[in-house]
């Protein structure tokens, strides 16, 4: 074989590993956001079977603050799997987190309920919701971080938000298979074992992106890193909070304002329809199963716009929309009518996906390979667990205390305010190095 031949061999070896890479990191995050939305959607039903009271919201506020303890310990995950991850390698680590955040789902399907053993049933919910939490602590940056190295230059905001656009159909899958079963079953046996068949499922699902990322390796940057600490006594998490503290800071508001809007649409819009709106649960699946699928088919298109204009533009053009839009689409999406409701979230994806086109590459991007995982691991799941995890609480806790459905469309175009304010008047930096980067981006130190 010749030397061409030969080269163009591995070339093409190279490009098939790398698309696994990207087929393993969608796979992950796709089982990741499936394990947390199925709890989002099946909020109303475990509310009932784990938090019963006579108040309808009450027993959402109690579901949703179970839903928030897995947010609260994200931050110790991304820390410690962060960590782990910079020493010994992003794939090792992202075995470990798909496996455990699997096992975490499965046995929440295999959970008693309270009418069957009391106290110990929400007990045992919250412990499973904080194994979830730790394991999609690593999980949830890992994989970005790790189809990001792998990526082209000029094509990492389309690759990277393909990844993230799976954490978007989760709820189509999730909603259309609660959807079949609760209209397929009667109410009895749904509510004894039928909303457990999805939880089951995560498993096997857990095991398919298991056999994808074994077929994966270390990109070229971090295996360079790897090579020149060999020798070297390397904490990076000492080096993370020596070189990246304004950087990190960055990342927590940027992702805030994204971590709200992505869990308002998939892990609170179910319920909040049915509760405010007075929508059924099939009926409100439907107009959020629609929703996410468009948010599934928006956020690459945004991710490609950012390669091209970069980040930053993508960021107040997204925050500055969020502004303006994210009142009209909450008192459209409470008014009664399902085409409203379906018409008031789809409004909304679009501002979400346009800042999608810019944060969701910027996070991992403003680092450097060497503290990536760790820098991005910490940040972003801070930001996720002040406001991603509360956003449903506050959501309904808003309604409740002032008795405005659309309250919460004010909390939402307050952040948004917050957050254009700082892109505009704070050196947050254009990170895109072929739009003229203003930090220092190398791929290794």
């Amino acid at each position: 074989m010749s030397n061409t031949e030969s080269k163009t061999v591995e070339s093409l070896q190279e490009t098939k590993m790398k698309r696994r890479v990207l087929a393993g990191g969608s796979v992950g995050q796709f089982i990741e956001f499936y394990d947390f939305t199925l709890y989002g959607l099946s909020a109303v039903t475990l509310s009932a079977l784990f938090f019963p009271s006579q108040n309808t919201l009450a027993g959402l506020l109690a579901t949703f603050a179970t839903f928030g303890v897995a947010f609260f310990v994200r931050p110790l995950g991304g820390l410690f799997f962060g960590v782990l991850g910079d020493k010994v390698g992003r794939r090792k680590v992202l075995f470990i987190t798909l496996l455990t955040i699997g096992l975490a789902t499965f046995s929440i399907g295999l959970l008693p309920t309270f009418g069957q053993i009391g106290v110990l049933a929400p007990i045992l919910l919250v412990l499973c919701r904080l194994i979830q939490g730790f394991s999609a602590g690593g999980e949830s940056v890992g994989a970005p971080a790790f189809v990001f190295e792998h990526a082209p230059v000029n094509r990492r905001g389309f690759w990277l938000n393909i990844t993230l656009a799976a954490t978007a159909l989760p709820s189509v899958v999730g909603g259309t298979l609660i959807l079949v079963l609760s209209s397929t079953m009667d109410s009895e046996n749904f509510q004894e074992y039928g909303w457990r068949i999805p939880f089951l499922l995560a498993l096997p699902l857990a095991m398919f992106g298991l056999w994808i990322r074994a077929k994966t390796e270390e990109s070229e940057a971090f295996q360079e890193v790897l090579k020149k600490s060999e020798h070297k006594e390397y904490s990076p998490l000492q080096q993370t909070f020596a070189e990246n503290k304004l950087r990190m800071l960055q990342v927590i508001f940027v992702m805030a304002l994204t971590a709200m809007g992505f869990y308002f649409l998939s892990g609170y819009f179910v319920s909040y329809v049915q509760v405010t709106g007075n929508l059924s649960l099939e009926k409100s699946l439907a107009a959020n199963a629609l929703a996410m699928a468009s948010y599934a088919v928006l956020l690459p298109i945004g991710g490609r716009l950012g390669d091209r204009f970069g980040r930053k533009p993508m960021l107040i053009a997204g925050s500055a929309a969020l502004l303006l839009l994210s009142v009209p689409c909450f008192m459209l999406v409470t008014s009664g009518s399902l085409g409203l409701a379906i018409l008031g979230q789809l409004i909304f994806v679009v501002p979400m996906c346009i800042y999608g086109g810019g944060c969701y590459t910027f996070f991992v991007e403003i680092f450097t390979t060497k503290t990536r995982y760790t820098s991005s691991a910490i940040s972003y799941n801070v930001a996720y667990a002040i406001f991603g995890g509360t956003a449903p609480f506050v959501g309904t806790w808003l309604v409740s205390a002032t008795g405005i459905s659309m309250f919460p469309g004010f909390y939402m175009a307050a952040a948004a305010l917050i957050v254009l304010c700082l892109l505009v008047f704070t050196p947050v930096p254009e990170t895109h190095p072929l739009h003229g980067a203003k930090v220092s981006l190398k791929t290794t130190d």
